[in-house]
């Protein structure tokens, strides 16, 4: 599915970077980034433009290509890596920062992934997500219909256990990345921080 979105000469999300993290990213300590499900590349552009060292993971090679030549076309460099966030190993005390902006991973997926966050920042490093809540599936500004794939404060405070959750909310905000993300969206943001 992915490599079909992504098979279009334009960016399906747009080339610029998510406003959550784009408001947020200060929080991260300079240093090494990881990005899930990133993409065609535009949120790890941003960051390496932002001075940070970044790795981008995605299932879909076609979106890999796209994000190396849009980094290409910032005078940046991006490393990528095409594997499946479901078996995708996140390495130990590894990273300064790792970030979600609207994953749709199944919650057996992503409950597994989210459990090795502590072991594979650093301390006082961050997991900063936003992902779609359950009330999107009402609207026809993205995120899909798939509830099992959507996330709520619920499942986040449940799901991240061992890191320190230092903002977590529910909003309605407008949402502009692309042809598949644009209009009223029903979010949920959060921003936690190992630290021990």
């Amino acid at each position: 599915m992915w490599d079909q979105r992504y098979s279009n000469s334009e960016y399906a999300y747009g080339t610029q970077v998510n406003d959550f993290l784009k408001d947020n990213y200060h929080v991260i300590p300079q240093g090494k980034i990881l990005s899930l499900g990133e993409g065609e590349g535009r949120n790890a552009v941003f960051l390496a433009k932002a001075g940070f060292s970044v790795t981008a993971v995605d299932s879909s090679i076609v979106g890999l290509i796209k994000a190396k030549q849009l980094a290409k076309l910032n005078n940046v460099s991006i490393e990528t890596i095409h594997a499946d966030l479901a078996d995708y190993d996140l390495g130990e005390n590894q990273w300064d920062g790792i970030i979600s902006i609207f994953c749709p991973l199944p919650s057996s997926i992503r409950q597994r992934l989210y459990s090795k966050l502590h072991r594979s920042l650093k301390r006082g490093g961050s997991f900063l997500v936003e992902a779609y809540t359950p009330a999107q599936i009402q609207r026809n500004t993205g995120g899909g219909k798939n509830a099992d794939v959507l996330q709520t404060k619920q499942t986040l405070s449940s799901e991240i256990t061992q890191l320190s959750m230092v903002y977590l909310q529910e909003q309605q905000r407008e949402v502009h990345e692309g042809v598949y993300h644009t209009g009223l969206g029903a979010v949920v943001q959060a921003i936690a921080t190992r630290t021990r």
